[in-house]
Order: structure tokens, then sequence, then C-alpha cells
């Protein structure tokens, strides 16, 4: 049945593809010699034709990436433009929250409390009061005869509680700003008075920071992004691969070779799995020079953890090529499997903030191992002991996900 699809083709379509050509050279001119080496029980012998059979796919698959130089670029080129557009963009540092101020006293020491929340940073004063601002600060005529006649000023806050994330930043910055400020008129009071006691708390607590003691967010999002980034780029990078295959007719030529499914998913993925990895060399270097995140950790077991991810990444952008009919359709199943790893992975959410049964889902993603990994790796240098779990599921990612998609292709085969 095989040979009678090949009847019909010309000479100069069944030898453009290279595994094909290869191997006709191969029984033409090889002939007795070949099949006594393929078909000998030494195992010796059989790791040979495994790997004879697995560099003509290799060799066709650099072929058809280097043959298209602009797909090549574009290949290195988008994880940087998502890099630089996430890494400003996915941040969850609240700054510069518009503020409307409405100064019913107009005293010095009422212009003294607006500077102290405008120098803070984190918010930035309007002075046309508006519904569209999502704080304003309502300071009363009496504020400053209060505070000089040591009774207790008050001022009012009216939030904005339609984004709960700006509104619930505002709120902690502006309690913890008007406690300082608080303080500093009690201690001005104190030494006019020619009082000289100072003010100490009841409970003394003094917080420390470790791994980030700016906690700024790109420390905490740069390395996610890393990830997220690559498994994007290696899923999309042979979701198409064996489609492509059936769109242009050459999955026949792969028929009729003596090449097994197994060894075909692997001839496919080695290739992408260079160039994803010369992509996370390549994300790595940005992310350290443009945003500043420094690896407090081993760069080599960084890569060598980001393998493993890489193939199981490219190994589900296989198996989703073998149940894909179009190109297009393949494109669509894999965005449709980047939306869980966006949000069950803890890339934007914790997971122990999920519900407990997206908690046992994410468990299934393999993005929210590797996350844990790289920010380990980068931000807190942590070695093997404390990521030994995550390797192990990593690992068995890959080779699940590598024997269905080679299961799968045996039988649309079939």
């Amino acid at each position: 049945m095989k040979a009678r699809r090949l009847e019909g083709k010309s000479i100069k379509q069944i030898t453009q593809c290279s595994v094909c050509a290869l191997w006709l050279n191969r029984f033409a001119f090889g002939s007795w010699f070949s099949v006594l080496r393929f078909s000998g029980s030494a195992h010796s012998h059989e790791e040979n034709g495994m790997f004879s059979r697995l560099l003509p796919i290799i060799r066709k698959e650099f072929i058809h990436i280097i043959r298209d130089p602009r797909t090549l670029g574009v290949m290195f080129i988008q994880p940087l433009l998502q890099l630089i557009l996430l890494g400003y963009a996915a941040t969850s540092d609240v700054r510069n929250t518009p503020m409307a101020v409405q100064d019913q006293s107009r005293t010095p020491q009422s212009r003294h409390l607006v500077e102290a929340f405008t120098q803070s940073g984190q918010f930035a004063v309007a002075r046309m009061v508006s519904s569209e601002h999502e704080l304003a600060a309502i300071i009363p005529p009496a504020y400053a005869a209060d505070l000089n006649g040591g009774r207790g000023a008050q001022v009012a806050f009216v939030l904005d509680g339609s984004d709960p994330t700006v509104a619930a930043s505002a709120l902690s910055s502006a309690q913890l700003i008007g406690q300082v400020e608080a303080t500093n008129i009690q201690q001005q009071m104190l030494a006019r008075r020619g009082t000289s006691v100072a003010l100490a708390p009841p409970v003394d607590v003094r917080p420390r920071v470790w791994y980030n003691p700016d906690m700024a967010s790109a420390v905490f999002m740069v390395p996610a992004l890393i990830g997220l980034i690559l498994q994007m780029q290696a899923t999309l990078l042979t979701a198409s691969a064996i489609v492509r295959e059936r769109e242009r007719g050459t999955i026949e030529q792969l028929i009729v070779t003596p090449i097994r499914p197994l060894e075909l998913i692997l001839g496919k993925i080695l290739p992408y799995a260079l160039v994803a990895l010369l992509i996370t060399i390549e994300i790595l270097v940005i992310g350290t020079l443009l945003f500043g995140v420094a690896i407090k950790g081993s760069i080599l077991l960084l890569l060598g953890i980001a393998c493993l991810f890489l193939i199981s990444s490219l190994s589900l952008g296989l198996l989703i090529s073998t149940v894909a009919q179009t190109q297009q359709e393949a494109f669509l199943l894999t965005f449709l499997t980047i939306l869980p790893s966006v949000f069950l992975s803890g890339f934007i959410y914790p997971i122990a903030a999920l519900p407990r049964v997206l908690q046992v889902i994410s468990g299934l993603v393999p993005l929210s191992y590797f996350l844990v990994v790289v920010r380990g790796i980068v931000i807190k240098g942590v070695g093997v002991p404390a990521l030994g779990s995550q390797i192990a599921a990593l690992t068995l990612f890959g080779a699940v996900l590598i024997v269905l998609a080679a299961t799968r292709f045996r039988k649309r085969l079939d």
C-alpha cells in the first residue's frame, strides 16, 4: 500500500525531502550490507541504526529552520519584545496614584501633610477634584487649629474601589503615611514643650526583607516571564511540525522510511530544543542587563532544568501537531494551552490563594513547577536539594508527553 501511494509522484517530488533521499540512496547502493546491519541482533548495531535514522530527521529540521531566515529572526526577536513589554507592563507596583485634594484649611500644616503624601512616591496630587480619580483627600478647615490645640485632627479619604488592587495599595499607603506624620507631629509638640521623652511603642516590630529588599516587582516577574515566554515559543515552534508535513504532502515520504514514531518525535524535538535553549540564554542576558535582575544561583543548573522544561513544552507542541488537521488549528490549540499556564501556574496569582480544585489542576501544568525552579535559582540561589520534587515532575512530564506524541503519531499512521 505504501509503495502504491508513491507511484503517482514524480522523482523530483520524492527527492525533495532529504530524509527520503537519504534512505533511497542507502537502499539503492547499500543493499545487503545495510539490511544486515539493521537486522543485526547486537545492541551496538541497534544503537547505530537508531542514530542513523535520527540524523536525517534532525538534518531535515535544521534545513527547514535555516531555509526561512525571516522565521528564524522572528524566533529570536519576538521573545525580546515580549520580555520588554511584559517586563514593564506586568507589574504589581502601584505608583503615582492620582489623588484629588480638597484643602479647606489652607495652612502650612495642611500643605505639609499634602507634601508627605506626594514625597512618598505613591501619590500624585491633582488639584481639581473629579470623580475619575482613585483617591481624594479632604482636609477640614479646623485641621491646623485642632493640631495646635492638642486635639486630634481628622482627614477624610474617599477611595474608588472599582480596582481593588489599586484601592488596597492606596489605602495601606495612606494609613502608613498618616501614622508616620502623626508620630512626627507628636514629637514636635513635645519638643516645643521642652519634653525630651521619646515615644516608645509597646511592641517594636522590626521587619527584615530577604532576597528582594526593595520589594521590586521586576525581581519577581522577570524570572516568571522567562518560563512563560519559553513555553509559548517552544510550543509554537513544534505545534505545526507534523501538520506542515501533512499539508506539504511529505508525510507519506516519512511513512515509507524505516524510522519509528518515537525516533521521528525525537528527531523533530532536538533541533527546536537547541533553538529554544539559545532563546533561553538570550532572555537571561537581556533580563539581567535591562531589568537588573541578578542570577544568584547556578546558571548551569538553571539551563539544565530549562532543558527538561523545554522537552515537555516541545513535546506538547508535537502532541498538538498530531491532533490538529491544519496549521491554523494547531496555533489555536497552542494558545488554548497557554491560558491555564498563565492563571494556574503562579505567574500572576499565588497557587495557595486558588480554590482547592484549581490547586489540584495546577499540578498538571508543567510551568507551575518550572516557575518554582527559575524563581528559586534566580532570586534565592537555591540548589538541587531544594528543587528535587520539581526536577522529578518536569522529567516525568517530558517523558509522558514524548510517549503520548509518539503513540498518537503511530495511531495516525495506522
